[in-house]
């Protein structure tokens, strides 16, 4: 054994052949490690062994601990239900087989050694849906008493379910679950290397992305995996995310309630000017042509609240222009060739009038209400009886049914505002549960 310790760049074994299994520790020669650096020769036995798990012991399972950071939230595509993220992965574990004493190395307590060289767990990402586009020539931190550290980048393309109901206002919860493809938990054991709350707080830090999605938590859960009589372990993070609105917020919704709010505030045209559809008809044109141009920041699959949102903006559009196109109808019907008007609907009419602050005013000052109806007699006409009879009655009918088309245009004003006030109240109560 001296004469081993007398050659330079060697393993050798301590303990004798009949020692226990406990204190057979692999050691490496490392004199000369400060003044030439590391030599391969000296970590060859090593090498030739990375084909088995690096255990002395083959019924201890090796404990790998892990630890990432999410660095970057690249894609998250609804469609296909995927999000791509870039990932550095951390794993550490024990190599039995690698040990040396600093003292005789000048201090040298870490060295690099390339991990083609070495056993490496296999750790898989179970959600992963991409090609494995890690690099190879990746290298790993060995310290004296076998210590691994492993890092290695990763853009990850990962499964998730989707819920873009909320959009643009939506949190996603994706799942990222690290286990082990061949060993069993009598063979590998998977732990934590750091807090989640270190990972996280990591991950909010580094993420580089400052676009559409942030980083709001992650959160973890231990639960094995029988396949058969085969009982795996996993550690499943669970990575909260949230849509940044303000783009959508912007580009969509102000300029559609902008929009919206216009078309309330046209129904204060005089319906008897004619202008109050043609406006209409414009502002519905504009809106559709609005509607065409943000088409592309919308989810391309599902339908999210904002496409209800819009759809009833829509709606409340078509049912203002057609309740314009049908009081200029009415009012030139009637200006016209007015009918006779039901007597069931002019004592509505009647009771309406009535009803109003301004008529009961006007009654309590003794002035005559300017809707009030009045009937003419025969007994206040001069001239030609029949004729002048004729022109009033025909007037009378005209302001009727006038005094119904601005009551009725009123009444419909004040539909539409309620409708549209509780259907946005609701979309919006919608969005903040």
């Amino acid at each position: 054994m001296n004469g081993a310790k007398g050659r330079s760049n060697l393993f050798y074994l301590t303990g004798s052949p009949s020692s226990t299994q406990s204190s057979h520790v692999f050691t490496i020669n490392c004199t000369g490690f400060d003044v030439h650096g590391p030599n391969h020769t000296a970590f060859q036995s090593v090498f030739d062994k990375k084909a088995f798990r690096p255990v002395v012991n083959p019924k201890v399972p090796t404990r790998v601990n892990i630890s990432f950071t999410l660095s970057a939230i690249l894609e998250v595509n609804a469609q296909i239900q995927l999000l791509t993220s870039f990932v550095w992965l951390e794993l550490f574990w024990k190599n039995q087989f690698i040990s040396w004493n600093p003292e005789e190395c000048g201090g040298i307590m870490n060295v690099t050694v390339a991990t083609e060289h070495l056993w490496l767990p296999d750790i898989f990402i179970v959600e992963f849906m991409g090609v494995d586009q890690i690099p190879t020539d990746l290298m790993a931190y060995v310290n004296y008493q076998g210590h691994i550290k492993y890092k290695k980048p990763m853009k990850v393309t990962s499964i998730c379910k989707l819920d873009i109901f909320f959009f643009p206002f939506d949190r996603q919860n994706c799942t990222l679950t690290f286990s082990s493809f061949l060993y069993t938990v009598s063979d590998m054991v998977l732990g934590l290397e750091k807090e989640v709350w270190q990972m996280t707080d990591t991950s909010q830090d580094l993420v580089q992305t400052q676009g559409e999605w942030q980083l709001l938590d992650i959160k973890k859960a231990t639960p094995k995996l029988a396949v058969g009589s085969s009982l795996y372990d996993q550690i499943v993070f669970y990575v909260a995310i949230q849509r940044r609105p303000r783009l959508y917020v912007i580009n969509l919704l102000l300029p559609s309630g902008f929009l919206i709010a216009i078309d309330a505030l046209s129904f204060f045209l005089p319906a008897e000017s004619g202008h109050r559809a043609p406006f209409k008809m414009t502002l519905l044109l504009g809106y559709t042509v609005f509607l065409l141009m943000m088409n592309d920041l919308l989810p391309a699959s599902g339908t999210p609240l904002i496409s209800v949102y819009f759809a009833l903006c829509l709606s409340l559009m078509v049912v203002s222009l057609l309740e314009a196109i049908f009081l200029t109808y009415l009012l030139n019907l009637v200006t016209t060739q007015p009918p006779p008007m039901p007597p069931w609907l002019h004592s509505l009419l009647l009771h309406y009038l009535r009803a109003t602050d301004c008529y009961k005013k006007r009654k309590e000052n003794g002035t005559p209400h300017p809707n009030a109806i009045e009937v003419p007699t025969k007994a206040g006409l001069t001239g030609d009886p029949q004729s002048t009879w004729a022109q009033l009655e025909h007037q009378q009918k005209v302001d009727i049914w006038v005094k119904f088309s601005l009551v009725l245009d009123t009444l419909l004003f004040r539909i539409y505002l309620v409708f549209m006030t509780s259907s946005l109240i609701t979309v919006i109560v919608l969005w903040q549960t």
